[in-house]
């Protein structure tokens, strides 16, 4: 078999699993002269599906700047598109499994770097499990570094000793995680916090900013981009 004959087997491989498990899948754009692009698994946030506007959104922008985008969903997500009643987040520990579930049916089959992360409780429970599975980088759009309210609460204890490259993209009046909390949070060297002017935890600015919601957007997929490359 050659090269050619075996990259097609490997597509057609690859096609089966996203179509059997029901993920999404954006293409990167170009492919690097010295290899495979990379890949970001990107997991939602608690409210919304994979498929929400902002998820929509920020996964084409990335195929856009050369980054394979695979979306996945939570079981209990999974049971509200199909029940259609609005169920609550599984258990931390079965958000986990589901990570670890989807992590190692992708791996075998990417070839380039792999990244995961996600948006909020997506890229919170991605940072939970990074060092574990051993991803090539971490990449969080708007951290939830403490509930509503509660920024003498946070949840960072093992942000502290993160091994894996980290990119955070937060916004700057964060609800979940503002710059001026977040400021007095001891992190780890590996994680690089990229601020956007005045948005909130949509990464959407405000008005008075004079920047939009898509040049954020745009913003945020530039630097992701450039990071994982």
């Amino acid at each position: 078999m050659n090269n050619e004959q075996l990259m097609d087997v490997l597509q057609t491989e690859w096609d089966e699993r996203v179509a059997e498990n029901g993920w999404l899948w954006n293409t990167a754009a170009g492919r690097p002269a010295d290899g495979d692009p990379p890949c970001l698994i990107l997991a939602h946030g608690a409210g919304a599906p994979m498929d929400s506007p902002f998820m929509n959104s920020i996964s084409e922008r990335l195929a856009g700047q050369g980054v394979n985008v695979l979306r996945f969903e939570f079981p209990y997500m999974a049971q509200r598109r199909s029940g259609g009643s609005k169920r609550p987040p599984n258990p931390q520990a079965q958000l986990l499994d589901a990570w670890r579930q989807v992590y190692s049916l992708v791996r075998p089959l990417v070839g380039g770097r792999l990244a995961i992360g996600g948006k909020s409780m997506g890229g919170r429970m991605a940072s939970l499990l990074v060092d574990e599975l051993g991803a090539d980088a971490l990449v969080c759009l708007g951290y939830p570094f403490y509930a509503v309210g509660k920024p003498d609460k946070p949840r960072v204890e093992h942000l502290a000793g993160l091994r894996a490259s980290t990119l955070i993209v937060q916004g700057e009046r964060d609800a979940l995680g503002n710059r001026q909390a977040v400021a007095q949070y001891t992190l780890c060297d590996a994680i690089e916090l990229f601020w956007l002017t005045a948005a909130d935890h949509d990464l959407k600015p405000l008005k008075s900013s004079g920047l939009s919601h898509e040049q954020h957007l745009q913003a945020a997929a530039d630097r992701i981009s450039a990071f994982i490359m």
